[in-house]
């Protein structure tokens, strides 16, 4: 083995391993930690003869890693080193490392909490923050605290946010490895350069790769956001470098053959030239050799979980400063190397600094099934570098809930158990079970594979919707010149391999018919997605779960009255469909009748005034049919009256004087709580606030719609009564106290006290405040109210909160106006001494 520069922290990791059960190892790409710690550490003693479990994030990373490990001790892969991945393993009862991927040692975990075989857990390339890789050291964790003390977890990464993880593992030691790399000049296009739109990518990388062979030696990896635009350059590049036969053009996804894989991987044979067309699986993990030059689109695609739609949806998005640098260090690993990055470096320093961690941005539905089989119910029974975001984990819950999966206390089912053996998403696995109650395992397995593959359909063809057209083509039945015979044979072999784990008693084929025999599988796995056509001009369809959906383009579904939907983009107003199949109303009724409600709705039509009553047949949001009712419960009228209020506003009731009173008495108390916390902190105040209180009618207004119908019975309302209600005694009483209706005057008059505006407002004759020196106040006497005092003809002529200033500085003046004006009544020289009345003179003389 060549020396690298992983070898030189061999003797730091070995002595920390030996010393503490969790270790960080920081390696940048190239190093060799993938394929040179493993082998030298299955010496130690501390092994004492058991193995040793790497998870690595991809599956090509994981077949390439092992393949390279058995090639340096001189085995066939299989013997001392071997691999696990979906639909594939290679190992035997020699092997001492193993290679896992893809949920297998979540699998592992969760057969064997203990790992009692297995002495080292090694998280490679853990900065990619994929979700099974979170899950399985959360497992790891506490599986070492409760169960495995001696358990080993080393964490290795190329770039890693040290402190945080560390801490996680309890303060694990971070030992440090220098990479090898050569100097690599970096080149931005001009800004003017850059394509603004995301379709003329495949032209660009094309111009440019094609450029940079014409005056560069060696090879060259292109990191591309997916399999169509691979496909788009390898397309124009093998025209515009037809006549260069040196030069071989090899794509590099995970879904590719072992063959071609490996020939993207290898080095070219003296003479020749690669040119690898890569999605960011070649980012980190796989060591390409030959690699002189890189060229970057930038971008990188990644499914992202919608909590406002429940939907997943794959988003073309820009690549992070980290990925930037991982892609752009292939290009120095045995030479001076070049970079081109097709944006440009104004926009590099807008990029965030990293990948936002899968488990933030996922459905966590698989995640929340596990969680359940391990005994966990709350999130934070567990150690997480990023805890699960709530509302993607409630929706999970109830996904899982509606599938079966888990019973009300969020425990999980025999189903639910049933359903994780399968090592799928709880929805193809609950449609692969269910499938054997109709003799149709074998089309539900290649459904399920189908769906967990990359399209089949090439060309032109892949922009049909229709996925029964592809399992037609899985099934044999049909033949399409634009399939992918490589994706068909690894969905059939998948298929068997889920076909081989279901048990062999099927239920009897029901006669469902051909065409709907995918819909009704698929309905099983999106029951939130079954759609009803809305026969608009925008082909638009109603989902079961109320969001939209619609055709980009004609296509002869949209046409049917029924669908249900594997695939949305979940972009825009309504989600465009990407892969759908039909199914015939009857056969909907049929096979989802435990979906299927019938009841009575009623609602206000505000255009005849009165309440409209129908009897539905539902299906989640959608409405299969709907009949005028014959009969009208007096609740669901209730409900009507209460919708009408909905529409036409909290005006349609009968606000009396003492309700907006009572509202707006509130209201001042609530406005005053930080200033009087002594007097209104412990005091339960509700928001009786326009909006509040519309929101809230079915809490506080149906119960008294009782026996109502019309809109004119509403008169009939007492608010204040209702609303007071919502208070308890000791509240009313003390609300009564602090903020009171009125204030009794000198004169004996009790005059109401107006909350309504920003302050409240004592309205009185002057007249009637003769001998008072204070300012009335409430709040106990802590804040003083707003005296608006009156003329005779009840005219303000003075506006205070300072009644005794008003006396002494500026009544003598105001009397001698209102003497003149208002003869009849009484205007003594000293206010302060005088009889307070709300009488004329005459009238005040008489007996």
């Amino acid at each position: 083995m060549s020396e690298l520069p992983i070898h030189t922290a061999l003797p730091e990791l070995l002595s920390a391993l030996s010393r503490h059960n969790n270790v960080i190892l920081q390696a940048p790409p190239g190093a060799g930690k993938t394929t040179v710690v493993p082998l030298a550490l299955l010496d130690c003693d501390w092994l004492g003869g058991r193995n040793i479990i790497m998870l690595e994030p991809r599956r090509l990373a994981a077949r390439s890693a092992a393949a390279r490990m058995a090639e340096l001790l001189g085995e066939a892969v299989g013997q001392t080193v071997g691999y696990q991945i979906r639909a594939e393993r290679k190992m035997s009862g020699r092997t001492r490392i193993l290679v896992v991927t893809e949920g297998i040692l979540t699998r592992l975990l969760q057969s064997d909490p203990e790992l009692a075989q297995t002495a080292l857990v090694i998280f490679d390339e853990f900065h990619e923050r994929n979700l099974q890789g979170d899950l399985s050291l959360a497992l790891c964790l506490q599986s070492q605290e409760y169960l495995r003390e001696d358990l080993k977890l080393l964490v290795m990464s190329a770039t890693l946010e040290t402190e945080a993880v560390a801490a996680l593992l309890g303060g694990a030691p971070v030992v440090s490895s220098e990479g090898r790399s050569f100097p690599i000049h970096v080149h931005y296009l001009p800004h003017r350069q850059v394509p603004d739109d995301n379709r003329q990518l495949p032209a660009l990388m094309a111009r440019k790769i094609s450029e940079w062979m014409d005056v560069e030696d060696g090879s060259l990896l292109a990191f591309l956001p997916g399999v169509g635009e691979i496909r788009q350059v390898e397309e124009r590049l093998r025209e515009q470098l037809a006549d260069r036969k040196e030069i071989t053009i090899a794509p590099l996804y995970g879904d590719l053959s072992k063959q071609q894989q490996d020939t993207a991987i290898a080095p070219s044979p003296s003479g020749r030239r690669k040119i690898v067309l890569a999605t960011n699986v070649a980012e980190t993990s796989l060591t390409i050799e030959g690699i002189h030059m890189v060229v970057d689109s930038g971008l990188m695609r990644e499914s992202r979980f919608d909590p406002n739609t429940g939907m997943n949806r794959l988003v073309t998005t820009n690549i992070s400063q980290a990925s930037a640098t991982q892609r752009c260090g292939r290009a120095g690993r045995l030479s001076e190397g070049q970079c081109l990055r097709l944006w440009s470096e104004s926009r590099q320093q807008g990029l965030a600094p990293k990948n936002a961690p899968e488990i933030l941005i996922s459905d966590l539905a698989p995640l929340v099934l596990e969680l359940a089989h391990w005994g966990v119910r709350e999130m934070d029974e567990l150690r997480w570098l990023d805890p699960p975001p709530p509302g993607p984990v409630a929706q999970a819950r109830e996904l899982l809930q509606q599938l079966g999966a888990l019973d009300r206390e969020l425990r999980i089912t025999a189903h639910g158990k049933a359903m994780l053996a399968l090592g799928t998403h709880p929805r193809l696995a609950h449609m692969m079970i269910r499938s054997l109650d109709w003799g149709l395992a074998r089309e539900a397995c290649l459904l399920a594979s189908l769906l967990s593959e990359r399209d089949i359909f090439r060309g032109e063809q892949r922009w049909d919707r229709d996925i029964h057209k592809r399992m037609e083509v899985l099934l044999g039945r049909t033949k399409n010149p634009n399939a992918d015979k490589g994706a068909i044979q690894r969905i059939r072999q998948q298929a068997g391999i889920w076909q081989g784990q279901l048990p062999g008693v099927e239920g009897n084929t029901s006669g469902i018919d051909d065409i709907d025999r995918t819909g009704v599988l698929l309905g099983q796995a999106y029951p939130d997605r079954i759609a009803r056509n809305r026969h608009d001009r925008e082909r638009r369809f109603l989902l079961a779960s109320g969001r939209g959906a619609h055709f980009s383009h004609d296509d002869e579904l949209a046409l049917v009255d029924y669908l249900v939907i594997a695939e949305l983009d979940g972009q825009g107003r309504d989600a465009r469909i990407q892969l759908a199949a039909r199914i015939s109303e009857s056969v909907l009724r049929e096979y989802f009748a435990d979906l299927i409600e019938r009841n009575e709705s009623v609602r206000w039509d505000d255009n005849s005034d009165r309440a409209v009553a129908s009897e539905r047949t539902t299906l989640g949001r959608l409405v299969l049919d709907e009949q005028p009712a014959k009969n009208i419960s007096p609740e669901l009228l209730s409900r009507a009256l209460l919708d009408a209020i909905h529409q036409k506003g909290l005006n349609t009731l009968p606000w009396s004087r003492e309700a907006v009173t009572l509202r707006a008495r509130v209201e001042f108390l609530r406005r005053n709580v930080n200033e009087f916390p002594n007097l209104l902190a412990e005091l339960a105040l509700p928001d009786w606030s326009d909006t509040v209180l519309r929101e809230s009618l079915e809490d506080w207004l149906l119960p008294h719609l009782q026996g109502l119908s019309k809109l004119e019975q509403l008169k009939q309302l007492d608010l204040h009564s209702i609303l007071r209600s919502q208070l308890d005694w000791p509240c009313q009483q003390q609300i009564d106290q602090l903020a009171p209706t009125h204030f009794t005057a000198p004169s004996g008059s009790h005059i109401p006290i107006d909350y309504e505006g920003e302050e409240p407002v004592l309205a009185v004759r002057l007249q009637e405040m003769f001998g008072l020196a204070r300012t009335p106040a409430v709040l106990k006497g802590q804040y003083p109210l707003m005296i608006h005092l009156l003329s005779p003809a009840r005219r303000p002529v003075q506006v205070t909160r300072d009644l005794a200033s008003f006396w002494a500085n500026t009544y003598q003046e105001v009397k001698k106006e209102l003497r003149i004006r208002y003869q009849k009544h009484y205007w003594p020289d000293d206010p302060l001494t005088a009889q307070a009345t709300s009488k004329t003179k005459k009238r005040m003389d008489s007996p």
